[in-house]
C-alpha cells in the first residue's frame, strides 16, 4: 500500500454506531477491532512508533 500512514483510527464512538478501530503498525501489520470492548483493548495496546510485531533481538517480524 502506498500513501497510507501508520497510526490508529477510531470511528463510531459516541454516535450510536458500532465502534471500529483500525491500527496500521509501522511494520505494515493491520489490526481491526469492532465493538466497544474490542476497541478499548486495541487502543490500550496499540503504540504508535513502537512495533510489537517484530522480534527485538533480530529486528524481524515474528512468525
Amino acid at each position: 500500500m502506498t500513501g497510507i500512514q501508520p497510526g490508529l483510527t477510531v470511528r463510531g464512538i459516541g454516535r450510536n454506531e458500532l465502534p471500529v478501530a483500525d491500527w496500521l503498525c509501522t511494520c505494515g501489520c493491520h489490526e481491526r477491532a469492532r465493538g466497544r470492548s474490542a476497541v478499548i483493548e486495541l487502543t490500550t495496546r496499540a503504540h504508535v512508533q513502537q512495533c510489537p510485531h517484530t522480534n527485538p533481538t533480530t529486528g524481524r517480524a515474528a512468525a
